[in-house]
């Protein structure tokens, strides 16, 4: 009777020990993540797992911090051998990524560890994409604190009585230049600060042409800083055909941002509108 109970008792301590080593041994082996969206790493960031961060892409540029990290590439540029060379445990992308399928499918087949995360360009989305990693990271109450100062900036944008006509250029020099159309990340920001899309008729990215421009007829112009550099600034892009005879041109009404702070959705997303709504006053 008495060697039972000993026994009984050795076989409870026993296993609360092994749980205990257990616990205590799953909450000191972080996560490798590796993130395949700038607006996905600045949420990890604030949802506090920089630390666990092992590589992004080179679109992953807030907080700065993060830029001694590895980078795997850009958009269509991104390869699997890049990303598995990390040795992630999780993969992190969204569905507006536009990493090629056969990556993705490569990625899948690995064995890692792959969540793409949806994201809508909106105030509602982008409060459910913080919301949706936070469930999924364990990290609510930092979720719920970056979603609070989101709705906080968001409350101070100032009221538009005048709406203007925004057309954003993509610009890669002169060679390379691209207008901005429905329902893109742009066009829903010129909404959200009460403005609108100087263009209608297509959806996505079409390539600029001096007939088009003139028929837009923009109020003011908008493009990422680099694009703007890249066509020598304000008087370079005044030499593109057309530009000069819109209203934006006359009126030299040009203004630029950082690209993933203007087109980013995320946390700063209310700090984006608010700037990009006093560039265009």
């Amino acid at each position: 009777m008495r060697d039972t109970s000993f026994c009984s008792v050795s076989c409870a301590l026993i296993l609360i020990f092994c749980l205990t080593f257990s616990s205590a041994f799953s909450k000191t082996v972080p996560l490798r993540i590796v993130s395949v969206n700038g607006t996905l790493s600045e949420i990890l960031v604030g949802l506090g797992l920089e630390s666990q961060i092992v590589g992004v892409d080179i679109t992953s540029t807030y907080p700065p911090s993060l830029e001694k990290l590895p980078k795997i590439g850009h958009n269509r540029n991104i390869s699997s051998e890049g990303i598995l060379a990390l040795n992630p445990d999780v993969i992190v992308t969204s569905d507006q990524s536009m990493m090629s399928a056969n990556v993705l499918k490569q990625l899948n087949s690995s064995g890692k560890k792959v969540v793409t995360f949806k994201q809508e360009y909106s105030e509602e989305g982008t409060v459910n994409l913080i919301r949706e990693m936070g469930s999924y990271f364990n990290a609510k109450p930092q979720a719920e604190k970056m979603i609070k100062s989101l709705k906080s900036d968001l409350a101070k944008l100032p009221k538009t009585t005048t709406p203007k006509k925004l057309l954003f250029i993509y610009a890669r020099g002169t060679g390379t230049l691209m207008v901005s159309g429905k329902n893109t990340s742009l066009d829903k920001m010129f909404t959200l600060i009460g403005h609108k899309n100087a263009v209608t008729d297509f959806t996505d990215f079409k390539p600029l042409t001096s007939e088009s421009l003139l028929a837009a007829n923009p109020d003011v112009l908008v493009l990422f800083s680099s694009g703007l550099e890249s066509v020598d600034g304000i008087d370079g892009l005044l030499k593109v055909p057309g530009v000069a005879y819109t209203n934006a041109g006359k009126n030299r009404k040009i203004v630029s941002m950082d690209g993933q702070f203007l087109t980013g959705f995320g946390p700063r997303l209310g700090k984006a509108a608010a700037e990009l709504a006093q560039k265009v006053k």
